[in-house]
């Protein structure tokens, strides 16, 4: 579940009994409580469950996770979450091996760090990262007590440090709840559990948010042994800073709390002595009616320079509209287009099957006469073969004939050719 333009969450994916051919991006209303499906453009991936799908800019990066054939994956997904589009993306370098219910996270807007997960027969405490300019797969060496392997769990960032706990390794849950410094890749441990804890479970949900001025962890749910509806918090020791969290923050927490508090220090006492200035500033300017002129001039000039700014703001705002609506334009048409090609290829389609049935027909009928021209060809030789046998039969009979004549004489004697063949 993605947090999406300040009232809604999208779901990507996720297991189904009757899954579809490829990954389905639904929309859940906050204010109206409603459920939407969002078409999408290009070629959406295979349906899938245990992916990641971290949001960085305005796109969402989808990774691994396990198909409906129970396949696993280690493909990268991106979703421009403007135009809606779906890129299957190249990568160079080692990819993480194909695997399921790991982790990840979006570091300075740049790099994805993929954590652990599982396959059909073991689970991974590797750590990798994808450069997301570069397309380059990288495994870097890590610091401290490096975790141990798991699957199943869950992630949040505060700041530059990454949040793991929970998740299992096929024989238990995984007690330590542990924390990775993005910038110097160093691990340490948090916290650690006792016993078939819910906290030490695979699956569970994980979140950041702030109550009465401090960062908390809430965990909810999940399996170990036994499903739960639990919910655990972890409180860190310092001020929330969900409103700085793009800003970078030392290694420490509490370094970064005392940082935080001395620069708003500092930033008072300058209000303060430029306060000062500004009311010395006002009182010299009364005192003295050129400066007052000279202010209302200064005044003016800025307030015309802020117009001409505001004017060239406006204009370039129409021009990114007129754009805007340009490409929704082209967008309608280049899916009108992609209508008619449809069509067209289902007619095509139509007119193929067609031909190939006529040309089975027409397969068929040529084997008939093929057969009946053997049969022909047959009768053919036997009638050559009768053919010979009578003319075979009328030669001899000739034959005999005139051997058993007496020719002119024997009639001339008076003796007819029967009496002399009796005799």
């Amino acid at each position: 579940m993605i947090p999406w333009g300040g009232n809604k969450l999208i779901s990507i994916g996720g297991h189904t009994k009757d899954p579809s051919e490829t990954m389905q991006v639904k929309v859940f209303d906050l204010q109206t409580h409603t459920w939407s499906n969002l078409k999408t453009y290009g070629k959406p991936p295979l349906s899938r469950g245990g992916h990641s799908v971290i949001p960085t800019g305005t796109s969402l990066v989808i990774f691994g996770g396990q198909d409906a054939n129970r396949s696993l994956l280690n493909d990268l997904h991106i979703l421009d979450l403007e135009t809606m589009t779906w890129d299957e993306m190249d990568t160079l370098g080692v990819a993480p091996s194909p695997r399921s219910d790991h982790a990840a996270a979006v570091h300075a807007e740049r790099y994805l760090l993929i954590f652990g997960g599982g396959s059909h027969a073991t689970c991974f405490n590797d750590l990798h990262v994808l450069d997301l300019q570069t397309m380059e797969w990288s495994t870097p060496t890590q610091q401290g007590e490096i975790p141990s392997p798991r699957a199943g769990h869950a992630g949040v960032t505060v700041g530059e440090n990454w949040f793991i706990t929970g998740g299992g390794n096929n024989k238990s849950g995984v007690s330590e709840t542990v924390v990775l410094n993005m910038s110097t890749l160093g691990w340490s441990t948090v916290t650690t559990v006792q016993g078939r804890v819910p906290l030490a479970s695979e699956g569970l949900s994980l979140v950041l948010c702030s109550y009465n001025g401090e960062d908390i962890l809430v965990s909810f749910g999940g399996y170990n042994g036994r499903y739960s509806n639990e919910v655990n918090v972890l409180k860190p020791s310092h001020r929330s800073t969900l409103q700085s969290m793009e800003t970078p923050v030392p290694d420490s927490v509490s370094a970064m709390q005392n940082a935080t508090n001395a620069t708003r220090d500092l930033e008072s006492d300058i209000a303060t002595v430029q306060e000062g200035k500004i009311r010395e500033i006002v009182v010299d300017n009364i005192e003295s009616e050129p400066m007052v002129n000279k202010v209302e001039e200064t005044s003016e000039r800025l307030l015309a320079a802020l117009k001409a700014e505001k004017e060239d703001l406006e204009s370039s705002l129409s021009k990114e509209k007129l754009q805007t609506l340009q490409l929704k334009q082209d967008l309608t048409d280049a899916e009108a287009r992609n209508t008619d090609l449809y069509k067209e290829l289902q007619s095509v389609r139509g007119q193929l099957a067609s031909e190939q049935s006529r040309c089975f027909k027409l397969e068929v009928d040529v084997a008939e006469l093929r057969q009946k021209l053997q049969t022909l060809e047959s009768l053919k030789k036997e009638l050559e073969l009768l053919q010979r046998q009578k003319a075979a039969s009328e030669q001899a009979l000739n034959e005999r004939r005139r051997q058993s004549s007496g020719g002119v004489w024997g009639w001339i004697a008076g003796t007819p050719p029967n009496q002399q063949d009796d005799a």
